[in-house]
């Protein structure tokens, strides 16, 4: 997994609440295996007029923010059913940060698992950094993960919290096969002594 430490990127906004995993990722395209570049797969239905054309007001066909890193949704960002595809549609797509007033927890859970990092800023705090990105489209965020804030295009610094192990997992680039890697030689030395305690 690829480390998450300090990321100044351009943000786009997405400010309409419950926007659900399967308008980040249409059902039909989930058979698809990781190696696949879900990117492509990125609001697909949402990016496109009904005769198949972009639709040229959603915020990722704008030229402004095509190069976004950085999403700042509405409350309960990513709810709806457990697609971790959704995560790698992010991730593939270039983003690194989500930042909203809440998330479905499964995507929460899963993003930070897959080095994209969410964020939780007060509502209040999010509506004012949504109007900025508005206000001035191609604007960018700052986010350190270390200090825990994030930096709005206006300056104003913010603090979140965040799960310490979770962080720690985050920093090091560490995912579930590489938490169990660290520990190759305690498993490694388990086995030689259960092979003998366990030998007829």
């Amino acid at each position: 997994m690829e480390a998450f430490t300090r990321l100044d990127a351009v943000a786009v906004p997405m400010a309409r609440p419950n926007i659900d995993t399967d308008q980040i990722i249409p059902a039909r395209f989930l058979s698809r295996p990781r190696e696949v570049d879900h990117g492509q797969f990125l609001f697909h239905d949402a990016r496109r007029l009904p005769d198949g054309e972009q639709n040229p007001e959603f915020p990722l066909n704008r030229p402004e923010w095509q190069s976004a890193r950085i999403v700042v949704g509405g409350r309960n960002f990513a709810c709806g059913s457990s697609r971790e595809s959704a995560v790698w549609a992010l991730f593939d797509a270039g983003f690194r940060c989500a930042i909203a007033p809440s998330f479905g927890d499964i995507f929460r859970n899963n993003g930070m698992k897959n080095g994209l990092l969410p964020v939780v800023l007060p509502a209040e705090v999010v509506e004012a950094i949504i109007a900025q990105l508005e206000a001035e489209p191609g604007a960018r965020i700052g986010v350190d993960l270390p200090t825990q804030t994030v930096t709005a295009p206006d300056g104003s610094v913010h603090s979140f919290e965040i799960d310490p192990f979770a962080k720690h997992c985050l920093l090091n680039g560490l995912d579930d096969f590489g938490l169990t890697a660290a520990y190759e030689e305690d498993i490694a030395a388990f086995e030689r002594r259960y092979g003998r305690e366990n030998t007829l």
